[in-house]
């Protein structure tokens, strides 16, 4: 085993153990805590089991069709499939091969170059600002485009949102350019609360919509494209295509179901304790002596956002290993370069774990963490 190998076995075996944490990291369940999940899950398990999409997918697909207001819905077993399938099915549809999107967001920072070795499709970076790009500046796009799509939110420039009224222009933006728009919601559920729409309207403004079913609602693993119907069905042929028809997937399908019934209900009150939280960390920050600090968003646009820190990425980590081992609380996780030597950052999520912290709670958990840097 290498030595980050050993490292994150550490931290992963610290956190488990913790009795006080913001969020429950993705490692940490064990494959019986995740079995004992499925047996609780809202569908009838005398029902046979699924074969080809049938059965419970198929009622996983009409209850995403449902609370996003789409005529259809189709599971895929991994994000970056759907997100594939939908911008070509749409470049067919449009007679344009170019999407215009972030720079940074997912197609382009995580998915193998896939849109061009793949696809066959080429992009355009409305802006390469860390922030959502502008009406102005998708209407000004120096070449023609035939989709849109807007990551919704934009993580790894904050998961930051537009407003409501910059998402509206945005989409107007797009079709008089004559293009589609498609979302990537992979943590559109929790978005509601800034927008202060629910899901079917903010689904209404795309032409697709992609959800994911682990980020924020604790499945397995799967996705799901939802929009018209003939669309749909054209996803589902290339998702055969692209090695996606999986003979069953009843585990991924029950998760899924299991995560819209509980968390999907709780995501309003994570970003509401999130923004306590983010607004409790600057001046216990600055009580602790940390020299500077950035917290991003400073207003959290959902139940995630990050913070930098003016050390080095193994620093911090040893210090939040340490912290968690010594008092059995844990504040921070992993850390990574934020692009300048010295200066790193970390997200922060805020999930049911961490419903419980106080102001107090956070300010004395950076003061232990910052004595241990």
């Amino acid at each position: 085993m290498d030595e980050d190998s050993e490292r994150e076995k550490r931290q992963v075996a610290a956190w488990r153990a913790a009795e006080r944490k913001l969020s429950r990291c993705l490692r940490e369940p064990t494959v019986g805590e995740l079995l004992a999940q499925l047996a609780g899950a809202p569908y009838d398990m005398d029902q046979p089991a699924d074969v080809y999409g049938d059965g419970v997918v198929d009622a996983l697909e009409r209850r995403v069709a449902e609370l996003l207001g789409t005529e259809d819905a189709a599971f895929f077993p991994t994000g970056t499939m759907a997100q594939q399938v939908a911008l070509r099915c749409w470049a067919g549809r449009t007679g344009n091969p170019v999407v215009a999107l972030h720079p940074m967001s997912h197609p382009e920072r995580w998915e193998g170059q896939a849109l061009s070795t793949v696809s066959g499709l080429r992009v355009a970076h409305p802006t390469v600002e860390a922030r959502q790009p502008s009406a102005a500046e998708v209407a000004d796009l120096a070449e023609p485009f035939g989709t849109l799509m807007l990551e919704l939110p934009l993580r790894d420039a904050g998961f930051l949102l537009p407003t409501w009224e910059e998402l509206e222009a945005l989409v107007d933006a797009a079709r008089e350019r004559e293009a589609v728009v498609h979302f990537d919601g992979a943590r559109l559920w929790e978005s509601t609360v800034h927008f202060g729409r629910p899901l079917t309207e903010i689904a209404g403004l795309a032409d697709s919509v992609y959800v994911s079913f682990y980020k924020s609602l604790g499945g397995l693993s799967g996705a799901a494209l939802a929009g018209p119907r003939d669309f749909v069905e054209e996803t589902r042929v290339w998702r055969h295509r692209y090695g996606g028809q999986v003979f069953r997937q009843f585990p991924q399908a029950l998760a899924a179901l299991t995560g819209l019934e509980r968390e999907l209900p709780r995501l309003e009150s994570y970003v509401a304790q999130a923004r306590m939280v983010a607004g409790a960390l600057g001046p216990a920050f600055a009580a602790s002596g940390i020299p500077w600090f950035r917290i991003n968003p400073e207003l959290p646009h959902t139940h995630q956002f990050q913070v930098w820190l003016p050390y080095e990425a193994d620093r911090l980590a040893q210090a939040g290993l340490r912290q968690a081992q010594e008092t059995g609380r844990v504040l921070f996780r992993s850390w990574s370069r934020a692009g300048v030597p010295g200066l790193s950052l970390t997200e922060v999520e805020v999930t049911a774990p961490g419903l419980s912290w106080t102001p107090a709670d956070v300010a004395s958990a950076v003061s232990e963490f910052a004595a241990r840097l």
